[in-house]
C-alpha cells in the first residue's frame, strides 16, 4: 500500500524549511523534497545583517541552522526532482522520474531562479566573464574591473562583497536610483570602489576566450558607452542580478498562476485548490526577503496542520499518539556536514563538533577502504593534505590511510593517474582504484563531497533513480570527468558528489575534483572564469550545476 504523508513540501528554501520546522513541531508525518540542496537563493548570500535577532550571518550559516532545526524536529528530507503533480484529488499525488509521492496537503516552496536579461553575448560568455554567483566566482576576478547589472537589494549587497576582489567594481542600472532599502543602497553609493551607472543598460558583450568589451547605453542622455578591458587585465567581470523567475511551470494546469507565474494566495497561504499552500519567493506578494519567506512557511504550515486535522476527522482517521524527540532525523542522504567550513588556519583541520558528526557518519561504514596521497615536505598544500587525512583515518578504522613521498611508490602513482599535487584518491577493500581523486583539500563546502565519497564506497551510499542506474551502466567506454571547483562554491560539491557517485558504480569512469585555485595554469588553459566547471575527457568546458542524470546524459552524447 502506497505511504501517505500528512504533508509533502516541496523546496528546501527558507520557505520550505521554517514550514519544516512548523510542521515538524506540530507532529505531523512531514518530507521536505529539494531538488538540489536545502538553501535555496540565501546559500548565495555572504552575508545577511537584516534578520531579525541575527546581527550577522552568512547564508550558508542561516541555513545549516535551519536544515538542522527541522531535522531536530524528525523531518525527513528526500533530494530528488519532482517533475509532475496531480492535486486533482484529496490524496495529491507528486511524481519523480521512477517514483511517485502521496500526501493529504502540499506546501510548495519552490522559490525563483536568476533571470538572464538576453543581451547579445550573455549565453556565449556566461562563465567566461558573465556570472550569476559572487560567492562562487568573485576571487576569479581578484584585481579586475567587474561590472554588476542591478539595482536591487541582491545587486547593492553582492556589489559591496565583490569589492573585496575587484580593482574597481561599477553597478549599471536601468533606474534612477536603488530598488532596496535606503540603509543597503547608501552603503553601495558611498563605498570607495564603488561607482553607480543610473538610466543604463546592457547594449552587447563581446571578446574573443574571455569578455573584452562591453556596450552599455544610457537611455536618458541618448548616448553609448564603450568600456573596453586594459591590455594588462585582458578580461573583466559582469555578474547579472535583475531579479528571478518563479518556478512553478509543473503547477500551471493545477493551479492558478498570475500572469508572471507567481502563485496567489490568500492570508493563510491557500491557493484556489484545498489542501495546497505556496510559501516563499514564488507567491504574489509586494516584499520578497528572508524574513518574509520564514513567515510564509510558518503560516503555511500552520493553515495545513487545520486543514490536515479536518481530513483525518472527516476520513475516521485516528492517529497513534506520538511524541517529538529533539533528536536528528535519519537521512538517506548524509547532508548534516553541510554548510560547516574548516578554519583558515586551524591547529587542526576539522573542527570538534565536526569531528563528532562524522564519527557518528562514519559508524555506518560496512567496507574498508583506503586514501592514497602522495606528497613532498617542500611542498605546502601536499602536507596540508597529509595532516587532513590523518585526522579524517583516525575517526573510522574502515579507512586506512596510504601515504608515499612523491617518486616512492611509481606503481601506486601510475594506477591512481597521479599528475599534481595535492591529491586524495580512493582505493576498494581489494587496494584497487576505484575512479575517485580529489585534487585539492576538501575544505569548505567540498568537505561535503568528499564524505559523500567515502560514504558512498563503504557505507550503504546515496540511493539514485532506478533509470540513472540503468543510464550509468550503459557507459561503456572509459570516461574521465574533471570537476572545477572553488571552496566557497555551495553548487560545486553536488556536482563533484553526482559525478563521485557515477564512478562508484561504473568502473569505466574516472571523477577528479579540481580546486581551480591552486592550478592557475588550469585556469588560463582552459579558460574556466566560473565554477562548477566541468570536462568529459578533457573536451569542451560544460559550465553550471548538472545533476547526475544531466551528467549521465552528456557523457553518453560525447560517447
Amino acid at each position: 500500500m502506497q505511504k501517505i504523508y500528512d504533508l509533502i513540501i516541496i523546496g528546501g528554501g527558507c520557505a520550505g524549511l521554517s514550514a519544516g520546522i512548523y510542521a515538524g513541531r506540530a507532529k505531523l508525518n512531514t518530507l521536505l523534497i529539494e531538488r538540489d540542496h536545502p538553501g535555496g537563493q540565501t546559500s548565495n548570500t555572504n552575508e545577511i545583517a537584516n534578520y531579525p535577532g541575527v546581527r550577522k550571518i552568512t547564508g550558508p550559516q542561516l541555513m545549516q541552522e535551519m536544515q538542522s532545526q527541522m531535522q531536530d524536529f524528525a523531518v525527513s528530507i528526500v533530494q530528488n526532482d519532482i517533475q509532475m503533480v496531480d492535486f486533482s484529488g484529496d490524496v495529491k499525488r507528486l511524481y519523480t522520474a521512477d517514483a511517485e509521492y502521496n500526501t493529504r496537503a502540499v506546501i510548495i516552496a519552490t522559490g525563483a531562479t536568476p533571470k538572464k536579461i538576453g543581451f547579445p553575448g550573455e549565453v556565449e560568455f556566461t562563465g567566461k566573464g558573465i556570472g550569476y554567483c559572487a560567492t562562487c566566482d568573485g576571487e576569479f576576478f581578484s584585481g579586475l574591473d567587474i561590472f554588476v547589472i542591478g539595482g536591487g537589494y541582491v545587486a547593492a549587497e553582492e556589489a559591496v562583497y565583490l569589492t573585496r576582489y575587484g580593482k574597481t567594481v561599477t553597478i549599471v542600472m536601468r533606474g534612477k536610483d536603488f530598488s532596496c532599502a535606503k540603509s543597503i543602497a547608501d552603503r553601495a553609493k558611498e563605498h570607495p570602489k564603488i561607482k553607480v551607472m543610473y538610466n543604463t543598460v546592457v547594449r552587447e558583450v563581446q571578446g574573443a576566450d574571455f569578455l573584452e568589451k562591453a556596450v552599455f547605453f544610457n537611455t536618458k542622455e541618448r548616448k553609448e558607452i564603450v568600456y573596453e578591458a586594459a591590455l594588462a587585465d585582458k578580461t573583466f567581470g559582469l555578474f547579472v542580478f535583475a531579479g528571478y523567475q518563479p518556478a512553478t511551470s509543473i503547477f500551471k494546469d493545477q493551479i492558478i498562476l498570475d500572469t508572471a507565474g507567481y502563485i496567489p494566495t490568500d492570508e493563510f497561504m491557500q491557493t484556489n485548490v484545498p489542501g495546497v499552500y505556496a510559501a516563499g519567493d514564488l507567491r504574489s506578494k509586494s516584499l520578497r526577503q528572508i524574513v518574509t519567506a520564514v513567515a510564509d512557511g510558518a503560516i503555511a504550515a500552520t493553515a495545513a496542520e487545520k486543514y490536515i486535522a479536518q481530513e483525518k476527522e472527516r476520513l475516521g482517521i485516528v492517529d497513534a499518539v506520538k511524541s517529538v524527540n529533539v533528536t536528528p532525523a535519519k537521512l538517506e542522504v548524509p547532508l548534516a556536514v553541510k554548510g560547516q567550513t574548516l578554519e583558515e588556519n586551524p591547529a587542526e583541520f576539522i573542527p570538534a563538533e565536526m569531528k563528532k558528526q562524522l564519527t557518528g557518519l562514519f559508524a555506518a561504514l560496512v567496507k574498508d577502504i583506503s586514501i592514497v596521497s602522495i606528497y613532498e615536505e617542500t611542498d605546502v598544500k601536499s602536507m596540508e593534505m597529509v595532516t587532513f587525512l590523518k585526522e579524517i583515518s583516525v575517526l573510522s578504522d574502515k579507512i586506512t590511510l596510504l601515504l608515499y613521498r612523491k617518486n616512492e611508490n611509481t606503481n601506486m602513482e601510475k594506477q591512481i593517474g597521479f599528475m599534481r599535487m595535492p591529491i586524495a584518491a580512493f582505493l576498494n577493500e581489494k587496494n584497487e582504484y576505484v575512479g575517485i581523486k580529489f585534487s585539492g583539500i576538501p575544505g569548505g563546502h567540498e568537505m561535503t563531497s568528499f564524505v559523500l565519497a567515502v560514504y558512498n564506497l563503504a557505507g550503504p551510499g546515496q540511493k539514485i533513480e532506478l533509470s540513472v542506474q540503468e543510464k550509468i551502466e550503459k557507459i561503456i567506454k572509459p570516461t574521465r570527468l574533471e570537476v572545477f571547483v572553488s571552496l566557497s562554491c555551495h553548487f560545486c560539491p553536488d556536482v563533484v558528489s553526482a559525478g563521485q557517485k557515477i564512478a562508484s558504480i561504473q568502473p569505466l569512469v574516472e571523477t577528479e575534483m579540481i580546486d581551480i585555485s591552486l592550478f592557475p595554469e588550469l585556469k588560463q588553459k582552459l579558460k574556466i572564469m566560473s565554477v562548477p566547471a566541468m570536462s568529459i575527457n578533457g573536451g569542451k568546458i560544460i559550465f553550471g550545476a548538472k545533476k547526475i542524470d544531466e551528467i549521465v546524459d552528456q557523457i553518453l552524447q560525447e560517447a
